[in-house]
């Protein structure tokens, strides 16, 4: 690992954190958890509603993070939540027409300003921004997960 490998790792990270730092930003300056914005963004989106499995799957947030959003969503009655009568531990979700009305500004513009920030690359660029972003979450994926015994 050379130290040029090293600025590159410190500069991509940074640039992330950026993004997320966007993002909560953003929620919070619509009076939203970012969170609950990834919550809202995937329920959006999904006309017909997703499985709380679903969620956590799309939004990469744990069981019970997912769990206490759509409990405070429920409160406020922005989500149904539905048992599968063939099994009671899958509960589907969905917005009601309240919540739809109040995730759409917040998750229509943040979907606008990704696709546009997007389109400025060129199909080329977009292309490549996508595969790198990805060979590098795997790679970093499977050094993460290997025994750290072995740094």
């Amino acid at each position: 690992m050379t130290k040029e490998d090293k600025k590159n790792a410190y500069l991509y990270c940074k640039f992330r954190d950026e993004q997320y730092a966007l993002y909560d930003e953003y929620a919070k300056r619509n009076g939203l958890l970012m969170k609950t914005l990834l919550v809202l963004n995937a329920l959006y989106y999904a006309k017909d509603g997703m499985t709380q499995k679903e969620i956590t799957d799309r939004t990469f947030q744990s069981k019970q993070t997912v769990n206490l959003i759509i409990k405070n969503l429920l409160k406020e009655a922005y989500v149904t939540v539905e048992e599968n009568p063939e099994n009671k531990r899958i509960k589907f979700v969905k917005l009601t027409e309240e919540g739809r009305n109040y995730a759409k500004k917040p998750v229509v513009h943040i979907t606008w300003a990704e696709d546009t920030a997007m389109s400025m690359f060129t199909p080329e660029e977009q292309e490549q921004l996508i595969s790198l972003s990805r060979r590098f979450t795997k790679n970093l994926t499977k050094l993460i997960n290997e025994s750290e015994d072995e740094t």
